[in-house]
């Protein structure tokens, strides 16, 4: 039986700041600011997302208060610095996620795109929700217990004998103990083990002989 994979809907926030085209800049900060948030989507109709207005897009007013000369690589950016609604900052179209995604493809997206925080629609592009990178990290905060016995019901417990091993988590990383019939199993018993969410490493100790997974 296979690790199991938490999804996006699991950590997201289902509450989520949104605000709507006509959203002055003024306003923008304030939420971005009563919130503590670095980003909010923006919506229309009855909660589509159209697009997304995060510090980045809020920052040219600032940076473009002179009369400097701007670059042809500025020219984008330059011209966000005199919106005053959110139709005219938001970064469009958003980039979102689906609720059923994995939280390894939240932190690809987010990491690709040079995003904070993802907007979580459904199929229609409805708003469901807000996963950030600190909600990414929430897997890292499951006890050592449940760790360890998710690792021995959906990992250990498949293997077949003469394979012999035991599990020993703490601190989130994982100690495998015991005897593997081929040494050639070591990487893909690491990768299975790695595969359980809130994993941070792991070790192993075959047949005496420390042996680093990581």
């Amino acid at each position: 039986m296979p690790a199991s994979q938490y999804t996006v809907s699991d950590v997201m926030t289902h509450t989520a700041v949104a605000i709507g085209r006509e959203a002055s800049y003024k306003e923008i900060v304030e939420l971005m600011d009563q919130w503590k948030v670095s980003a909010v989507p923006v919506l229309e109709g009855e909660g589509r997302v159209v697009g997304v207005v995060s510090e980045a897009d809020l920052l040219p007013k600032e940076e473009f208060r002179r009369d400097d000369p701007v670059l042809p690589d500025q020219l984008e950016e330059a011209s966000k610095a005199g919106g005053v609604l959110a139709e005219e900052l938001m970064s469009s179209p958003a980039v979102t996620v689906h609720p059923d995604a994995t939280l390894a493809e939240a932190a690809r997206i987010m990491a690709r795109k040079h995003v904070k925080r993802l907007p979580v629609v459904n199929g229609v592009g409805m708003l469901e929700g807000v996963v950030s990178r600190s909600d990414l990290l929430k897997v890292f905060l499951r006890p050592d217990e449940e760790i360890g016995e998710e690792i021995r019901d959906s990992v250990l417990a498949g293997l077949a004998p003469p394979v012999h091993l035991q599990a020993s988590v703490k601190e989130g990383v994982v100690t495998l103990r015991g005897s593997l019939r081929d040494r050639a199993l070591v990487p893909l018993m690491a990768r299975a083990v790695r595969a359980v969410e809130g994993v941070v490493d792991v070790r192993m100790e075959l047949e005496g002989q420390p042996t680093g997974a990581s």
